[in-house]
Order: C-alpha cells, then structure tokens, then sequence
C-alpha cells in the first residue's frame, strides 16, 4: 500500500509548530542576533519562554530517543517538523533541534562515556550549552584525508595541534568535538582519526579570526590554531581511529532535516512573491497575468514539490530500517539537489521583486548566498553528484560487444521470434 497521508494525531502537531512558527518564532529574526548567542540577555527574555512551551508540548529534541527526553521520531516525521522550523533562523533552536548541537548530541549518545554524557550531553540536550564540531582545515576543504592536525599521547593527556576552519559557533560553544590524525601509519587512511571532546576554556585554543557571509546576523564561523591544547585521555570520542565512524553516523540525518528547511525558505520566497505579483500592476494589468511570470511561478512550485518528494522518500526509507550507507545515494542525491532548488527560488523571488528584491529589506539576497553556503557544507555538491553517479553505475555491467543489445536491429529479431512472427 503506498499512501501520503500524515496519521491525524501527529498532523494536530504539525498544525500547531506550523502556527507557532508563524506567530511567535519568525518575528525573533528581526529582532536578534545569532540563534547561537544564548548568552545575549535577550535570548533569555525572548527564547526561553518559547522552549517552555516547546517542552510542556512534548515536541522537545526530538531526534532524540524517549531515553535521552526526546520522542523518538522517525526520519519522516523529522523531516516534516522541519519543514516548519526552517521558516525562522531561530525555528530548530526553539525546538531543540538545531545543528550541530543535534550531531554532536547523537555521537555523544552513541559513543560517549557515562561520565561523558553528564558533562557535556545533558546540558546540551537542555541547550543549557551550545557546541562546536571542528573537522574541516584551511588546506583540506571538502577532502578529510587531508586533515593535518594532530594528537599525540602524552601521558595522560593528548595534546592537539593544527589549526581548523569554519568552525560553526566556535565563539558561543562550550565545548568543541574535533577530529584530528592519531595514528599516522595506519595502513587503511580512514583509520588514521580519532574525535576528541574539548572544553572551550582549554588553554591553547586560538581563534584567529571569525568569517560571516551576507544574511548572517553576526559572524558565526572561526579560523581556529590549536596550539598544545592538552585533553585528558578520557576525553577520547569512541574508539582510537574510528573518527569517520564517529563522523559519519551524525551526517545523514542532520542533511535531511538541512534539506526540509531550506525547502522552507524557498516555499517563503514563493509565498513572498505570489502575494508581490498579485499585488503590482505593470503595463496596465496585474503582474501575474504576464506568460512569463506564470512561468516561473510555476516552475518554482514544481520545484519544489519534487525536491520535497525526494526528500520525504529518503526519510522514509531511513524508517525502514535502511542503513544510512545503504540509502547513500538518496542523501547525496537529496544534498546535491537542495541548494539548487534554493537559489533557483529565491532568484526568482528577487527578480520578481524589482529593485526591492535587491534590497536588504527583503530576504532574497540572504536565501542566496545561502544557497551557496548549504552546497558547500558536509561536502560540497560535486562530491555529492559523483555518489549519485557511482551508486547507480554500479548495478550495470560492461558488455564486450561492439553495438548494445538494446539497438533495434538486434532486438527486433528476438522480438519476432518470441511471438511466432517471420
């Protein structure tokens, strides 16, 4: 049986984020700084209330399991949460959902010690702390076999050095989670990591300097030199050179619920411009009566509806028990597609706009450069497409003949044959 429909139980939540979003969490990107800033005074006075009304709701953290406070929603319904929370900057963190905090609190879940997981996940379960995951450097990009900083035990500390880049909200974490080469001469070069959980306060940690792009509200991403940071050994995330293991089992979920929330921003500038082009009027009519502007309208609608189709399918097939390797090829498919989708969208959006689409009143810009940034975070799109590719080509078999089977000439006398026919 193949269906759409949400079970009416969970579709009242639905209505009732999709509200709340709308009424009292999209107003806070006017009016605040980073969504990360907890400690701005303001953030207590406006944000805290709303994640008391989030927790008396029930809908807190809820990628988590009943066992760390959350619901323990699938993949889906994960994604159509999201789907409402990307409408606002401030949405997921409202919700006890925002990234990496949501990673982070995953791996630590999984690989994290007892005493780990009092220290440092309760807290940032109750956003009481925000976090910091440190894996990408200045020379190695997208390619983490490139990664050159390093821990080297020395009694019972390791002690760090290197320098990392992009580090999301390394000024507002409490704690950073940073993969780093352990074992140099490992054989298998994706045993050579290791993840290591260190306080912010730790001596030797260097931000060199903090980078923002067009829409953010103030900078959120750090240039940062570890210089002789020591961490205790207990400080180990999971086992010794197992930091793709660590790192991958926080990324396919986390890319689903990016892509539900940039088709929230790119369903907002259709929004914004469906009401802006039945409002103007142009060469004496309304400017929705022009071919060219139905045109894109409903190109942008269309879209959308794919993208969300394709992503919802990925979810499901993540609730089927799917491993997130087994499903690969979607979430890369899923990863690639969105920022497309976005940009595409949100230029609509400005150009409809006129000359107010340029401005920084109006969103567009922002949702662009956005665009950008989602394509080229967690891998950019190229990586994403040649997982696409190699999953699909390798369930075809090269065939030794000079033409394919599949020609007419070559079929047609099977076909003949097969029916009876001279």
């Amino acid at each position: 049986m193949w269906s759409f429909d949400t079970e009416p139980e969970f579709q009242k939540e639905l209505d009732w984020i999709a509200a709340f979003v709308r009424r009292n969490i999209e107003p806070l990107d006017y009016v605040l700084g980073s969504q990360w800033n907890i400690h701005d005074e303001r953030f207590t006075q406006l944000v805290r209330p709303l994640q008391a009304e989030v927790k008396e709701r029930g809908l807190w953290a809820c990628h988590l399991g009943p066992h760390l406070g959350g619901k323990g929603y699938g993949q889906l319904r994960l994604a159509l949460m999201n789907e409402q929370f990307g409408r606002s900057r401030f949405g997921p963190i409202v919700f006890g959902a925002q990234a990496p905090d949501t990673g982070n609190s995953e791996i630590l879940a999984q690989y994290g010690t007892p005493e780990q997981k009092r220290r440092y996940l309760k807290p940032l379960l109750n956003n009481e702390i925000v976090s910091c995951f440190a894996m990408t450097e200045p020379q190695g990009g997208a390619d983490p076999l490139q990664i050159e900083a390093t821990a080297k035990l020395d009694g019972d500390h390791w002690v760090i050095n290197g320098e990392k880049w992009f580090s999301s909200n390394a000024r507002f974490a409490s704690f950073y989670i940073i993969m780093v080469k352990t074992d140099a001469g490992a054989a298998d070069p994706y045993r050579r990591q290791s993840m290591f959980i260190v306080p912010a306060d730790t001596p030797g940690i260097e931000i060199v300097r903090e980078f923002t792009y067009f829409g953010q509200a103030e900078p959120e991403h750090a240039h940062v030199r570890w210089n002789n940071v020591r961490v205790p050994a207990d400080h180990l995330l999971g086992e010794r050179g197992a930091g793709f293991e660590v790192a991958q089992a926080r990324l396919g979920g986390g890319r689903l619920h990016h892509a539900m929330r940039a088709l929230a921003e790119a369903t907002r500038c259709l929004e914004y411009t469906c009401e802006r082009v039945v409002s103007r009027r142009t060469k004496g009519d309304v400017l929705w009566k022009q071919q060219s502007v139905q045109e894109r309208i409903a190109d942008a609608w269309i879209k959308l509806r794919q993208f969300r189709l394709l992503v919802l399918e990925t979810a499901w097939l993540a609730d089927q028990g799917k491993s997130w390797k087994d499903i690969r090829q979607n979430v890369s498919a899923v990863k690639a597609t969105m920022p497309k989708v976005l940009h595409q969208v949100a230029s609509m959006a400005l150009h409809l706009h006129g000359s107010l689409g340029l401005t920084t009143d109006a969103p567009f810009s922002g949702h662009i450069m956005n665009s950008y940034m989602i394509g080229l975070a967690d891998g950019p799109t190229e990586v994403h497409k040649g997982v696409v590719a190699r999953e699909l080509l390798k369930t075809f078999r090269p065939t030794e003949q000079m033409f394919p089977d599949y020609l007419r000439f070559k079929r047609e006398p099977t076909a003949r044959a097969q029916f009876g026919l001279k």
